[in-house]
């Protein structure tokens, strides 16, 4: 995270358990801190950015609004709440609340990666790519921005960018697994599912308890059958398309396609049930379930 109360303070503690991922010790000296001075609004944002690491959301937005009550300008517990509210999936209130965090703290890259990620989940690629060019205006070398523009650049058929963020990133990269998620992703973006696959390899042995990630690793596996490929290649074509062109296309494949498209359905779902065996039974063998 790159919000951080001065380190050379007595909060430097709480950082480095932090960094190591001791966070039940870090939370008792956040809390510590909490007793020596009940109004410092400052020891309330360290205390919500431990939880913030220990997935807590509700606990680190908790925090937040009691520093803020205390210092409605403090930056951490901005930078925290805005996190929380992202990483709990409030996009709703999401775009508000980065708007006031930006006029506590301007030059705060995160907030436009944020902003980035909400325009990519819109399908808004061209605003994903304003937005992440702003976060790297501010930080060039900082491979999560960097991962996530290879991504959107994919998204933007610039496969060629795609691939120079990515070795800017790989560059710069400090084994963190959303870095390989992006990348993961830009790649099967590009076809590149061999490349694909090593990615999320990547980041779910930086991260093996992330559901996410690991659902996302058994996916790139499963898209390296080209059967399998052949038959998502339909799929990828119509997420591009406009709603009214899909109806459209549907209704005419239906009437003039119609036992052409039936065929089409039942092999892909024969494909997709398949690979998934065998991708399971190459990753877990036949006893698991």
């Amino acid at each position: 995270m790159s919000a951080s109360i001065d380190t050379g303070s007595s909060y430097s503690k709480v950082y480095r358990l932090i960094e190591w991922r001791r966070y039940k010790e870090a939370l008792e000296e956040a809390k510590a801190l909490i007793s020596e001075d009940p109004d410092d609004a400052d020891a309330y944002a360290v205390l919500a950015q431990v939880f913030l690491h220990m997935d807590r959301y509700a606990d680190a937005l908790k925090w937040t609004a009691r520093s803020l009550t205390l210092d409605p300008e403090n930056k951490v517990a901005w930078y925290v709440r805005a996190c929380a509210f992202y990483e709990s999936g409030d996009f709703r209130h999401l775009p508000e609340l980065i708007d006031d965090a930006l006029r506590v703290d301007p030059r705060e890259p995160m907030y436009f990666y944020l902003q980035a990620n909400l325009s990519l989940r819109k399908k808004k690629f061209q605003d994903a790519r304003t937005w992440i060019s702003q976060a790297l205006a501010i930080q060039s070398e900082n491979a999560l921005f960097l991962s996530f523009a290879a991504y959107a650049e994919a998204l933007m058929n610039d496969d060629e960018r795609s691939r120079e963020l990515e070795r800017q990133a790989l560059r710069l990269n400090d084994e963190s697994p959303h870095v390989f998620l992006h990348l993961g992703w830009a790649a099967s973006q590009r076809s590149e599912h061999d490349k694909e696959a090593e990615f999320m390899k990547n980041a779910v042995r930086l991260d093996p308890e992330n559901g996410q990630i690991r659902a996302e690793y058994l996916e790139s596996l499963q898209r390296g059958y080209l059967l399998y490929r052949i038959f998502l290649y339909p799929i990828k074509l119509v997420r591009r398309l406009k709603p009214w062109q899909i109806f459209l296309a549907w209704f005419v494949f239906f009437i003039v396609f119609r036992p052409l498209l039936f065929l089409m359905i039942i092999l892909y779902v024969a494909s997709h049930w398949g690979t998934k065996l065998l991708v399971r039974y190459k990753v877990f063998g036949w006893g698991r379930r």
